[in-house]
């Protein structure tokens, strides 16, 4: 709590940039995972035991917690939830090695369950973080820890494009390196494949409307009627057109159509380096690259200082104007619609 307080202290009085927060928000929440992790594991095993890997051997973890959304872009803000999805490379049916044995599957599920009590349970000082778990496989039908070989499959062969584009910005948090190597090879084969281009386009461009029309401001269109731009209107800085998804939908489009040929777009999940290796890939000028991260930063930073407030994310439409027109520019330029 200490902690939290002094980096909103710092943001506030000016002394440590938009970026900096984020990355000391997002550490603390790895630091804060890791314990909990731990904690959760050691409950698990002295009730159960150990469970299994398919070799026999017994597991320590082959368990890993992968980070979505903002804590997987490292663009935590205050107050921001964890989108996270549990893996596991145990034997699904082998018993644990217990006084009260279960198999695998369990094993991973209850430990699974303990972490998410543990993030979410409320105490006298509150509660360490909201936790959404709904990009896992099949999402809230889908089993809440799977394998590691049940995920890729689910990715090569079920997934929609929208899951795609979530994965750009997964990461493994923590838990077993080898098993973190592992996903990291599955997550550069999924998003690398060879796509078509006019169908990738079509997709993103259908699922940003719908999430314009759910989300976005109904009087100013989602951001593109006049009034928009007026001081009486209002710009929801995440949803409305030119926005903050606008550039992350153009980010994650960049990385699916031509990671395939440029893999080095699938190092980093953070908007602002995926920018800067769009321009080294010579995909994007450096005249784009940084407008779209300016606008970007701007964006951000007014949010954050929203959510300080408990404010909702929305600004009054006179603000932005030219970060605004010019991302909506270049979502047309990158044959978006």
């Amino acid at each position: 709590g200490r902690y939290l307080l002094r980096v909103a202290a710092s943001e506030l009085a000016g002394t440590l940039p938009l970026m900096k927060v984020s990355d000391y928000l997002t550490w603390l929440s790895e630091a804060i995972l890791n314990e909990v992790l731990a904690l959760a594991w050691h409950h698990t095993v002295a009730r159960h035991g150990r469970p299994r890997r398919a070799d026999g051997e017994l597991c320590d973890p082959a368990f890993i917690v992968v980070g979505y959304g903002k804590v997987g872009g490292i663009e935590l803000g205050h107050g921001s939830d964890l989108d996270l999805v549990f893996i596991h490379d145990g034997d699904s049916n082998a018993e644990t090695d217990g006084a009260k044995p279960i198999d695998g599957a369990q094993f991973f599920t209850r430990l699974g369950q303990r972490i998410i009590h543990l993030l979410t349970a409320q105490t006298t000082s509150g509660q360490l973080y909201e936790v959404d778990m709904r990009l896992r496989p099949s999402g809230a039908s889908g089993l809440l820890v799977g394998s590691l070989s049940a995920f890729e499959r689910y990715q090569s062969e079920e997934a929609w494009t929208w899951e795609h584009q979530a994965l750009v910005r997964a990461r493994v948090l923590v838990g077993c390196p080898q098993l973190a190597q592992d996903f990291e090879r599955v997550r550069a084969a999924v998003l690398g494949r060879e796509r078509d281009l006019a169908q990738l386009r079509s997709e993103v461009s259908e699922m940003r409307a719908k999430m314009r029309d759910n989300l976005g401001t109904r009087v100013t269109q989602a951001g593109m009627a006049d009034k928009a731009f007026e001081p009486d209107g209002v710009f929801n800085l995440k949803q409305d057109a030119g926005g903050i998804v606008d550039i992350e939908f153009m980010v994650q489009y960049a990385a699916l159509a031509w990671s395939h040929q440029h893999p080095q777009l699938l190092r980093y999940t953070d908007n602002i380096r995926i920018l800067d290796g769009l321009e080294q890939a010579g995909l994007m000028t450096g005249d784009e690259v940084r407008l779209l991260q300016d606008a970007y930063k701007a964006y951000r930073g007014a949010a954050h200082r929203q959510s300080l407030q408990k404010l909702p994310e929305v600004v009054s439409g006179d603000q932005f104007h030219d970060e605004r027109r010019a991302v909506m520019r270049m979502w047309r330029e990158l044959g978006l619609s």
